[in-house]
């Protein structure tokens, strides 16, 4: 009947051909499984399955943790406890694979049941001892992820090792033997070098190790993480040994790290200061001020620090912005000759635009914006958004749209103006960017797209475009970017000491303004100045001849899926008479 009612299930949901089958016949009433069906059922439910592995684990452990409230006999806990030791009659990779599955799903099911059967416990606890034992002993095979897992899920002490080993109750002798055994156990792991597993042992038995020679071996075998586990686990003491440890071996950022996570400045003032010191001149050293900033947390040792490093660098303005906001005294005096970065001419925001920079976070902003854009030919478009630092931590959300004509630039709060009004601002920014009409300008454009559509899936505008070009490919500038481009076609390329600033704090401060506002406006004045001095669509550049028109795209789908951007161009080359228009026109 059970064979029947597989064979005829179809695939659902969770990808498993047989699931609808093993619940009627199995999970939905564990009364009477035994544990070997119920590893039969496992088995052939992930062998038959049609996802991938991953996807088959996460399913089959939802579906047992639901079929834990089924009825098992005598109880949930004890029920995957003697699963467990059927389990290793399975061929590799189904026993450990399995053993973890069913770990995993008590767990979770533990979790959510407020009602527990307190014998059932205290019986599938005495179990995982066995288990525990029979494992460290060679007469079952698992591995020790699978143990300390075991042991982490039902709570398993010392005192239960006892018991489990003369199955009486506990006296002080066999909780001797029993910790003896574990120790015993635990050092043959530090004798393979199992470092991170000796000291999630050691953790869960409460077994404090002081030896100081076991540190030093683990930080010889580079075993850092394994070190650090251990000696906070140990405590205070140990701690401090292991941070005289990294500065002995010049390791500051994990001294560094160890004392910010447990609060030992007044322990090591001297080693905190070199390190945080080290720390600020690195992001300052990128030009990441604004993030520095942030990270002194308004300590005024470190704001000054910062200062300096400002006055290191020539960048004299960001000096007089620290002085002013944390009203420090002393430092105008004091400023040295400007470096040759202060004396580099830059272009200038007043040379490029007439009317100023817009702030937009409003409907009415963004109305004025749309009537003044829709009668542009050329516009420049480009964003900004907070630098994240963390490794692994997804990039932060566009902050900011700066979108420029010859006259004015129009600076858009993304993060408000989604918030506040996502239905006006995806109609506007669609009026513009699906526009055939508007040619727009941008440089490394697949990188800006690319990040928009990610902040603002939600929204239409940013997956669709009409007419863009990209100046970076128009020139294919070898270095320098967007500045060393402005030099060549403009004669003085852009001030980059600002790119890396926190672009999500409201208000910008107005260095930050003429910079994002410089970078649109400087893409239209880039395009003008090469189209009015030789009035045609090509010019002769360094390398040969420059196309303008063979890099406009015409049309572009910018469709996000998994993370990843797919473009499809319809048309790269453009013979209509939109796309013409805004180069022969003035």
């Amino acid at each position: 009947m059970l064979k029947e009612g597989v064979e005829m299930a179809q695939d659902d949901e969770t990808g498993f051909c047989q699931t609808h089958a093993i619940c009627l016949h199995a999970f939905s009433d564990l009364s009477h499984t035994l544990p070997t069906v119920f590893m039969y059922l496992l088995k052939e439910c992930y062998v038959h399955g049609t996802r991938k592995a991953t996807a088959k684990f996460r399913a089959l452990q939802q579906q047992v943790m639901q079929a834990l409230c089924n009825s098992p006999k005598p109880g949930p806990a004890t029920f995957i406890m003697q699963s467990l030791f059927v389990f290793p009659v399975l061929e590799e990779p189904y026993s450990e694979g399995f053993s973890h599955l069913v770990i995993s799903a008590l767990r979770r099911f533990l979790k959510v049941q407020t009602m527990y059967g307190y014998e059932d416990l205290v019986e599938a606890r005495l179990m995982a001892a066995r288990l525990f034992l029979y494992s460290i002993d060679g007469i079952m095979i698992y591995e020790e992820g699978v143990l300390i897992k075991l042991l982490e899920v039902v709570d398993v002490k010392l005192k239960d090792i006892g018991q489990a080993m003369c199955s009486v109750e506990v006296t002080d002798d066999n909780f001797k033997a029993a910790k003896a055994r574990v120790e015993l156990y635990i050092s043959r792991l530090i004798q393979s070098q199992s470092y991170m597993l000796a000291v999630s042992f050691l953790e869960h038995f409460s077994i404090q190790n002081c030896d100081e020679s076991l540190l030093n071996r683990m930080i010889q075998e580079n075993q850092f993480k394994a070190a650090e586990k251990w000696a906070s686990f140990v405590g205070k003491p140990m701690l401090c040994l292991l941070i005289k440890k990294y500065v002995e071996l010049k390791m500051l950022t994990n001294a560094y790290d160890i004392i910010n996570k447990n609060d030992l400045k007044q322990e090591f003032p001297d080693v905190y200061d070199i390190c945080k010191e080290s720390s600020l001149r690195k992001l300052a050293e990128k030009g990441c001020w604004d993030v520095a900033e942030e990270r002194t947390h308004n300590d005024t040792k470190f704001v000054e620090y910062l200062v300096y490093m400002a006055m290191e660098a020539g960048y004299n303005e960001k000096v007089d912005e620290l002085c002013d906001r944390y009203s420090l005294k002393g430092f105008a005096a004091t400023k040295g000759p400007e470096s040759n970065v202060s004396r580099t001419h830059y272009l200038d925001l007043n040379e490029l635009i007439m009317e100023g920079i817009i702030w937009v976070d409003d409907v009415d902003g963004l109305l004025s914006a749309t009537s003044h854009i829709e009668e542009c030919k050329v516009v420049g478009i480009d964003c900004e958004w907070k630098p994240n630092y963390e490794k692994g931590s997804k990039p932060n959300k566009v902050s900011i749209m700066q979108i420029a004509s010859e006259k004015k630039v129009f600076i858009l709060d993304l993060i408000k103006l989604s918030q506040d009004y996502p239905n006006v601002l995806d109609s506007f920014l669609t009026r513009v960017l699906h526009s055939s009409s508007v040619l727009k300008l941008g440089y490394n454009l697949q990188c800006d797209l690319k990040q928009l559509a990610h902040s603002y899936d939600e929204m239409q505008c940013f997956k669709h475009y009409e007419m863009l070009l990209d100046i970076q490919n128009v020139f294919k500038e070898p270095s320098g970017g967007l500045s060393g481009l402005a030099k060549k076609i403009l004669g003085a390329g852009l001030n980059k000491t600002r790119r890396n600033s926190n672009w999500e704090q409201r208000p910008l401060t107005q260095n930050q303004m003429e910079y994002a506002a410089l970078d649109a406006a400087v893409l239209v004045h880039i395009f003008h100045h090469v189209r009015d001095q030789h009035n045609t669509a090509s010019i002769n550049d360094d390398d040969g001849k420059v196309e303008w028109k063979s890099h406009i795209v015409s049309h572009m789908d910018n469709n996000i899926k998994k993370g990843k951007t797919r473009k499809k161009y319809k048309s790269k080359r453009v013979h209509n008479k939109e796309a013409k228009e805004p180069m022969d026109s003035n």
